[in-house]
């Protein structure tokens, strides 16, 4: 459960500081006439995050046993390499996101209505189709029966919108880039467990061979069905029997992307021009 609500506070976080200072920068710089355009936009994205997000959960019933795996598997892959993406986006731009944002919103505001609304669409839609996409891989992998997960990444979602309109408002003050590398390690914790998990799909789908083959098996001491072996599969998606295949792509993964994303950033200095005079 915490895992998936940590996923809708770092996505949700993210959406809702983009969707503030739009408005923010509409407010201030009087141009109230412009919020409904924006709004219009926000409310498209996020009824495409969310019929998205249903289209997967509920079109994925429909197909046999074998093609749900492979599909979960995929998907799962492909959530992972998008919000390694984006964490490490954001991790390089958090400074400089409301710049970014309000030179976007002055350039649409030049070009008319629509301009607004594809400018507040693409900046809030495509953090909503990664929330949707991140959220069914992770809300699949840790899934146990019960609606936890899914209650956990709602109240994540609740949290971020919050502690949006609380940014808004003034009455708190967030450290950007230190929160987003916080939350963005943990993240990467996260999303290495959801893609072990897609890798063990695809083995039950008899893509990839290893299913037999497995590196351990704690199921005694941790067994899945108890309350720690329940924690530890929702914060870690931790599986206390995995194959092979499993445990090394969890390495793979884990390892290099979480030195990677928590080395200090080089800052390069420019090369001296030597006066040829």
């Amino acid at each position: 459960m915490f895992s998936n609500y940590l996923i809708g506070l770092r996505e949700g976080l993210e959406a809702s500081l983009v969707v503030c200072i739009l408005i923010a920068y509409l407010v201030k710089t009087g141009r109230r006439d412009a919020l409904k355009p924006i709004w219009a936009g926000i409310a498209v994205a996020i009824a495409l995050a969310f019929g998205f997000g249903c289209a997967l959960e509920f079109g994925s019933q429909e197909l046999t046993f074998q093609a749900q795996e492979a599909l979960g598997g995929s998907l799962s892959i492909l959530a992972v390499a998008l919000v390694t993406w984006m964490v490490f986006w954001m991790r390089r731009t958090a400074r400089h996101l409301k710049s970014e944002l309000h030179g976007r919103l002055d350039a649409a505001l030049a070009m008319g209505t629509g301009a607004l609304v594809a400018t507040a669409f693409l900046a809030v839609g495509r953090e909503g189709l990664e929330t949707a996409l991140f959220v069914w891989a992770s809300v699949h992998a840790a899934s146990d029966g019960t609606p936890r997960p899914l209650l956990g990444v709602a109240l994540g979602l609740l949290t971020a919108v919050l502690l949006g309109w609380l940014f808004y408002r003034g009455a708190l003050r967030i450290n950007l880039a230190k929160f987003f590398t916080w939350t963005g390690g943990m993240l990467v914790v996260v999303a290495a467990g959801v893609l072990a998990y897609g890798f063990h799909d695809l083995q039950e789908a008899d893509f990839l061979p290893g299913l037999t083959d497995k590196a351990f098996d704690i199921s005694g001491t941790i067994p899945p069905d108890s309350w720690y072996g329940t924690l530890l599969k929702g914060v870690f998606n931790f599986q206390p029997d995995p194959t092979t295949l499993q445990v090394a792509v969890w390495l793979l993964y884990l390892i290099p992307t979480l030195a990677l994303f928590l080395a200090p950033a080089r800052i390069t200095t420019p090369t001296p021009v030597r006066d040829k005079a």
